[in-house]
């Protein structure tokens, strides 16, 4: 293929919008087919580019650390593109001696500069955060977990809802189509881009897709608590201000693809905020939930799928963001005829051969 060629992005969420724009700015005639819906995990999602919690907390992705970090570095070209503001603030890790030593010793091996910081400087990053209360009864666990802190400004966020509006305005202006429909089979385009979430019923346009299977997200948002400072990690969860609130998350639930409130799971996402708030029983929060697309290995696939003309952008696990501007630089490259680049190996489809239904 090559520049001018029409091309159908199946999806509007970061992976999708990302790689219409990208193939838009590449000369391509893009439509983007995306029916909407409540399940769209990019936009019930605290926005985190977070390469280096990422891999202290999954050993497994600490193996992919060049690709998670140059996807991060990628955002600023798409940051000023679409006139976006990401906190580059951070992140601050607060738990027990055990789990921060283990943190500690991930950051260690992976090379990322970190400080180490006590309670006056975690009053001033995170001023929400409640302190220990001697009056209280608070685990002992839990209060000395507030004393002392790792700070990593490696991790960078967004927010996710402005993030796709400013997505959305940029591909309107460079010319993208939009159209609210399912995309259900291969259409007369020259190519057709698959940045969907789990959807079982488009196994048919690529049988790479049998190997995805699903996680259902929930998160906490505390709407009259807008949190401050940097982004926090804990065993407890993770904590991230934003304009509409102070979110929480978030849960991570293999092979469950329903969007039913769970009221156990939330429950969890209570207890854990209240690890870190003492006194968030006393504002309301909203609940919201989506579902993610993942591989058996974590890293999204990218790339032909042994159908002719589709390529595959899914697959992304929880770093759909962290990821979006380096899958559709991938995406762009195989559509238009160019090197696909030094991570495309990584990310290639085909390396789950035939695949088995999960």
């Amino acid at each position: 293929m090559s520049r001018g060629a029409q091309v159908i992005v199946a999806g509007a969420g970061a992976l999708g919008l990302s790689c219409a724009l990208a193939l838009a700015d590449a000369g391509c005639a893009v439509t983007v087919c995306d029916p909407g819906g409540f399940g769209r995990a990019s936009s019930v999602a605290a926005g985190m580019l977070a390469p280096a919690f990422e891999c202290a907390l999954e050993p497994d992705m600490a193996l992919h650390a060049d690709l998670l970090f140059a996807a991060r570095d990628q955002w600023a070209a798409l940051e000023a593109r679409i006139g976006l503001t990401l906190d580059r603030s951070g992140a601050l890790a607060l738990g027990g001696d055990v789990w921060l030593a283990d943190i500690h010793a991930a950051l260690v091996r992976l090379g990322v500069p970190m400080t180490e910081v006590g309670r006056g400087t975690i009053e001033a990053l995170a001023p929400d955060v409640s302190p220990p209360d001697p009056y209280e009864t608070a685990p002992p666990a839990i209060s000395s977990a507030l004393q002392r802190g790792l700070l990593v400004r490696e991790d960078w966020r967004l927010e996710s809802k402005p993030a796709l509006t400013a997505l959305r305005t940029a591909c309107e202006a460079s010319g993208v189509a939009f159209q609210t429909e399912r995309v259900s089979e291969r259409s007369a385009a020259d190519a057709l881009v698959l940045a969907v979430g789990y959807d079982r019923g488009l196994a048919e346009l690529a049988p790479e897709l049998d190997v995805l299977f699903p996680i259902k997200g929930q998160i906490l948002r505390y709407g009259d608590v807008k949190g401050g400072g940097v982004c926090l990690r804990s065993p407890w969860g993770y904590a991230v201000p934003s304009s509409e609130g102070l979110i929480f998350g978030a849960t991570m639930e293999l092979g469950r693809s329903d969007l039913e409130f769970d009221a156990v799971a939330f429950a969890d996402l209570i207890a854990g905020s209240g690890s870190l708030f003492a006194h968030q029983d006393s504002h309301a929060y909203k609940a919201e939930r989506g579902i993610r697309a993942a591989t058996p290995d974590g890293l999204p696939m990218v790339g032909p799928s042994r159908t002719p003309g589709v390529i595959l952008a899914t697959g992304a696990r929880r770093n759909g963001w962290l990821l979006a501007p380096l899958v559709a630089q991938v995406v762009t490259a195989w559509v238009t005829g160019r090197d696909p680049g030094p991570y495309a190996a990584r990310l290639d489809p085909a390396r789950f051969g035939s695949g088995t239904s999960a």
